[in-house]
């Protein structure tokens, strides 16, 4: 069995979901519910030994606590920074592979991560999971956990696939419903909702209104 952490890089909830146009405060609250979510989701997911939550979020962190995560304090100077924040805390653990989950991506479930890891098929291997408009990386998969340098900043997960390719050849593009719904204006949030896949975590979203 592979030892696999899953890194999850955190915005601070004030600054993060610009695109969602709701209040302040209701944002920072779906953040904090997301993020809960997620992490529980990774928590139950018996293939995942261990968490890393790399953020400079003091609310982010906590809840990070809950669920035994190890924290990685970083500045904000982006989503690849904060990887390799984690990657170099990584490195020395002999861990065989890493997962790169957003926090954004709560519906997701322990089986679907189940799913994605059974997809592993080599020991050198990258695993990509699209965004729903395929223009981002909701899930990414590095054997050995430090196969790639990360590239999240342009957005696209053409990317992602530019980097992976310089270093294996066994790439492979999961399709996983539930991990492709990133929610990230008040439209992925509908859609969600109307989907209800996640009936608690819906309600608890629904009373931020």
């Amino acid at each position: 069995k592979l030892k696999t952490s899953a890194i999850i890089p955190v915005k601070t909830f004030s600054k993060a979901k610009k695109r969602l146009n709701l209040q302040q405060e209701c944002k920072e609250k779906i953040c904090s519910l997301m993020l809960q979510e997620v992490l529980n989701t990774i928590s139950n997911c018996k293939l995942i030994n261990k968490i890393v939550l790399v953020s400079k979020d003091e609310t982010a962190l906590k809840i990070g606590r809950q669920f035994d995560a190890i924290e990685i304090f970083d500045n904000e100077s982006g989503v690849n920074d904060a990887i390799s924040l984690a990657d170099q805390y990584l490195s020395d653990k002999k861990f065989d592979c890493s997962v790169i989950f957003p926090q954004d991506i709560p519906i997701m479930t322990s089986s679907d991560i189940d799913n994605l890891l059974g997809f592993v098929k080599s020991k050198r291997s990258v695993i990509i999971v699209p965004s729903r408009q395929f223009n981002g990386t909701n899930a990414l998969v590095r054997c050995p956990a430090d196969i790639m340098e990360t590239r999240y900043d342009r957005g696209s997960y053409t990317f992602q696939m530019d980097a992976a390719r310089t270093k294996t050849e066994n790439i492979s593009i999961a399709l996983i419903r539930r991990m492709m719904l990133d929610i990230d204006d008040e439209f992925d949030l509908a859609f969600m909702l109307k989907q209800n896949d996640k009936q608690d975590f819906c309600k608890k979203i629904e009373s931020c209104f």
